[in-house]
C-alpha cells in the first residue's frame, strides 16, 4: 500500500511508462499505415504489399517502422489496401511478428497454407504495389524475390513498383533533415578549405605533402567537427588518380602531391547524429599559380554540364513540371557529349543522399540505369558530372535539395574555377 502523500511506487512508474511507450508506438505504426493507404489510393491502386523475410527488405521495414523489431526467422506479410482494414500473414511460431502494426491477422503453418493465406489476405485487389523494379531497374528497389511476385501473379493480380510510391517514407527529408544536411555542408566546407590551405601552405614552403596525408588531416578535422563518414575515407586524388572515379586511397597507392599537379578532393560525411543528413562534394584544384590551359579546358566543359543539370531542375520546378531523374542526367551528359567527351564520362550524373551516403531516393541517371522516378519536394542529391582522362580528371559535385515548396536549393557554393592553391 502506497503511503499517504508518498506517490506511486518505482515499479507502478516503470508500468505506467512503459504502457505509455506502447501507446505512443501504436499511435505511430496507426498513423503511418493510414498514411500508406491515402498514398496508394492517391496512386490509383488497390494496395501496398509487404513481403518479409529475415529482414530482406530493409526499405520495408523503415517504411512500416520496423527498425529493430524481433528478427523474424519466417516469411511474413502485410497488406495495406486503398479503403478498408490492413490485413497481415505471419507464420504459427512466429505470431506476433507483426503485433505493433494495425490490421487483422491470420496465421499459416504449411507453405499451402501460406499461398492460400496470401490470396485471402489480397481480397479482390487486382492491381499491387510491391518493392519490386521492372526489369531490375533500380537495385534500391528490386527487394522482392522474384519467386514471390510470381506467386502474387498466379493470383491474377498484378504487381507494380512501389519506387514512387516510397519516396515519401523513406528518402524525402522534411525541414529537420534539410537543416542536418546544411549544418554538415557547412562543417564539410570549411574541412576542405583547409585542406587546400595546407597543400599550398606545405607546397610553397618546400614540405613534404602527400595524398594519405591529406586525407588524415581531414579525418581528424572530422571528429573535431562532430560529423562522421561512417569509417570512409575523403579521395584525394593528383593527376592519373583523379582520372580513376572511385580511386582506392592507402598507404600503397599514396602519391606525394607536388607542384604543377592537377589535384581532385572528394569528401562526404554527416553530422554525428543517428538522423545525420550526408552531404558529398568534389572540387578540382591545381598546384599551381595559374591552372594549364588543358586541365581549364576540362574543367569548364564539366562546370557547362552541372550548370545545365541546375538550369533544367530550375525550369521544371518554377513551372510545377514533373521532372524525372532519368532526364537530369540526358540534360547533363549532353553537354559532355558535345564537347567530345562522352566516353570519358563513365558514371551517372548523380545519386540520392540521406541517412547514408548513396540513398534510396531518385538518382539522376540513365547510364547505370534508367531511372524514371519522379523528383519530389524533399529529394535530396549529388550533381556530379566528370570527364576522366588517362593523365587527370575532373569532377565538379554539388547537392540539391527540392525543398517542401518545391524550390531548387543547391547547397554549398558552386565552383566557377579551378582553385590555386599557389601564389601569383
Amino acid at each position: 500500500m502506497t503511503a499517504p502523500g508518498k506517490g506511486r511506487p518505482p515499479h507502478d512508474e516503470r508500468a505506467a511508462h512503459d504502457e505509455r511507450a506502447a501507446h505512443d508506438e501504436r499511435a505511430a505504426h496507426d498513423e503511418r499505415v493510414a498514411q500508406l493507404a491515402r498514398a496508394v489510393s492517391d496512386a490509383g491502386i488497390d494496395g501496398w504489399l509487404f513481403a518479409g523475410f529475415q529482414n530482406r527488405d530493409p526499405l520495408g521495414m523503415r517504411i512500416l517502422k520496423l527498425e529493430g523489431a524481433s528478427h523474424a526467422s519466417r516469411r511474413w506479410f502485410y497488406f495495406v489496401p486503398a479503403k478498408g482494414q490492413a490485413r497481415k500473414l505471419v507464420h504459427r511460431i512466429e505470431p506476433r511478428c507483426l503485433d505493433t502494426l494495425p490490421g487483422l491477422k491470420e496465421e499459416y503453418l504449411t507453405w499451402k497454407e501460406l499461398q492460400a493465406g496470401l490470396r485471402a489476405i489480397l481480397g479482390n485487389a487486382r492491381r499491387v504495389a510491391m518493392q519490386y523494379s521492372p526489369m531490375g531497374m533500380i537495385p534500391t528497389q528490386s527487394l522482392v524475390d522474384g519467386g514471390v511476385v510470381d506467386l502474387v501473379r498466379s493470383f491474377g493480380v498484378e504487381v507494380v513498383t512501389s519506387a514512387d510510391l516510397a519516396q515519401p517514407f523513406d528518402s524525402c527529408l522534411d525541414a529537420a533533415g534539410i537543416e542536418r544536411h546544411l549544418e554538415a555542408s557547412n562543417r564539410l566546407g570549411a574541412i576542405l578549405d583547409e585542406a587546400f590551405g595546407m597543400i599550398g601552405e606545405k607546397i610553397a614552403k618546400g614540405l613534404p605533402v602527400s595524398e594519405i596525408g591529406v586525407q588524415r588531416m581531414m579525418l581528424d578535422r572530422f571528429v573535431d567537427a562532430a560529423i562522421t563518414s561512417d569509417g570512409t575515407g575523403p579521395i584525394v586524388a593528383v593527376n592519373e588518380h583523379s582520372g580513376d572515379p572511385h580511386f582506392v586511397l592507402n598507404e600503397a597507392t599514396s602519391s606525394p602531391i607536388e607542384r604543377g599537379d592537377r589535384l581532385l578532393i572528394d569528401l562526404w560525411a554527416r553530422l554525428d547524429v543517428p538522423d545525420g543528413i550526408y552531404c558529398d562534394i568534389t572540387w578540382c584544384a591545381a598546384v599551381a599559380a595559374e591552372p594549364d590551359r588543358r586541365h581549364d579546358e576540362i574543367f569548364q566543359i564539366v562546370r557547362a554540364a552541372r550548370d545545365a543539370g541546375i538550369k533544367l531542375l530550375v525550369e521544371r520546378f518554377e513551372n510545377a513540371d514533373t521532372l524525372r531523374g532519368f532526364e537530369v542526367d540526358d540534360a547533363v551528359r549532353a553537354v559532355i557529349v558535345e564537347a567530345g567527351y562522352g566516353a570519358r564520362f563513365f558514371h551517372r550524373t548523380g545519386h540520392s543522399i540521406g541517412t547514408s551516403g548513396h540513398g534510396t531516393g531518385v538518382n539522376m541517371d540513365n547510364l547505370e540505369t534508367r531511372d524514371e522516378r519522379r523528383l519530389l519536394p524533399g529529394s535530396c542529391f549529388s550533381i556530379e558530372p566528370g570527364i576522366y582522362l588517362p593523365e587527370f580528371g575532373v569532377r565538379s559535385e554539388v547537392d540539391v535539395i527540392i525543398t517542401p515548396e518545391s524550390e531548387v536549393l543547391v547547397t554549398g557554393p558552386l565552383q566557377d574555377r579551378l582553385v590555386t592553391l599557389l601564389p601569383a
